[in-house]
């Protein structure tokens, strides 16, 4: 026999109405009876029919995510992170890998989203014209990289501020000649390198440490890139004593480079990454941590609460900034007076 929402009403005791409140998590319902409905309808084996839902309240029940690189660790976090809580919700995630810039000059010019989602979760930055794009399609937007812009709700962190305490770190250490390994924004206009090399530059200007350009290297976000990296620096005239890594994937990269090249780590060259990937605790790196999946699951919930209650802060999307810190472990100490042979 199918049980229906009045037949969870009816055990439990209240209206049908504070039922369907209570199970889709809108407003109105005390956390008591909200847990008291989600134990009846469980007993009773209640499952809300999502076309019925649908018809009544004019949603999809689903979320448009839109991501560069599905496969990396960084935007993978951030996906897993919001799917739960979408999930949680009664939500589907439909997503849309736009790792070339021919699929996503294809997905802007047909809005494959259009009337299929209820909101989008942008982890790629788009230029003025797709913003615009996505902005026609009149749902609740947000993403997790970038800086604020006009349309959207933006969770994020402050990029300068901790690349400054990571090259800071190792000014303070003593190191003068600081390389940095980088990726490019390339075709998908990514600011977060751009923002990190300032702020490398930045302190290096205001330590009276003239800036060398051999000492930078295109690591292009990835293990093997940092790998190649770091190879690319130490075969400069006078490599560095210290390099910072813009993201943990290139710092690991980094140190599998310099144990090939019998190089020990602090001792001959200090490295900092960037993340606090899972594995950095592993391999002990000093780095800038991030919560990373908690930018995912924030910008998750205010999507959520921007679709229950369309009127809070006056319809006003905003930007909330994610603390950050350095983590101190074991692969950065005070240069050593033979350096990189």
């Amino acid at each position: 026999m199918t049980v229906s929402i009045t037949d969870v009403a009816r055990a439990a005791g209240v209206s049908a109405s504070t039922v369907s409140r209570a199970l889709r998590g809108r407003p109105g319902v005390s956390d008591e009876v909200r847990a008291q409905i989600a134990a009846v309808a469980a007993q009773l084996g209640y499952t809300a029919s999502r076309s019925a839902s649908s018809l009544a309240s004019g949603r999809t029940f689903t979320i448009g995510v839109v991501v560069p690189y599905v496969g990396r660790w960084f935007f993978g976090t951030v996906l897993d992170a919001a799917e739960k809580v979408f999930s949680a919700a009664g939500y589907d995630v439909l997503l849309y890998n736009l790792g070339s810039p021919e699929t996503r000059k294809r997905f802007f010019t047909k809005l494959p989203v259009r009337k299929r989602v209820d909101a989008v979760l942008s982890l790629l930055i788009p230029d003025e014209e797709e913003s615009a794009a996505l902005r026609s399609l009149g749902v609740p937007l947000a993403t997790t990289v970038g800086g604020a812009r006009p349309g959207f709700t933006v969770v994020g962190i402050d990029d300068r501020a901790g690349t400054e305490s990571a090259v800071r770190h190792l000014v303070n250490l003593g190191h003068r000649r600081i390389g940095m390994i980088s990726g490019s924004s390339g075709p998908l206009h990514w600011t977060t390198p751009v923002e990190r090399r300032q702020a490398y530059l930045d302190v290096l200007a205001d330590a009276g440490i003239e800036h060398d350009p051999a000492l930078e290297a295109d690591g292009d976000y990835t293990v093997e890139g940092g790998e190649r990296a770091m190879t690319e620096l130490l075969a400069a005239s006078r490599p560095p004593t210290a390099v910072f890594a813009q993201s943990d994937e290139m710092a690991m990269g980094a140190l599998r480079a310099l144990r090939r090249h019998r190089l020990r780590v602090p001792d001959d060259v200090s490295v900092v990454g960037f993340d606090d990937h899972e594995l950095a605790d592993v391999v002990g790196l000093t780095t800038v941590a991030q919560p990373v999946a908690g930018q995912g699951a924030e910008a998750a919930r205010l999507l959520l609460r921007q679709l229950d209650e369309p009127d809070a802060d006056a319809g006003q999307p905003g930007q909330v900034q994610m603390p950050i810190r350095l983590v101190l472990r074991e692969t950065t100490a005070p240069p050593s007076p033979r350096g990189p042979q």
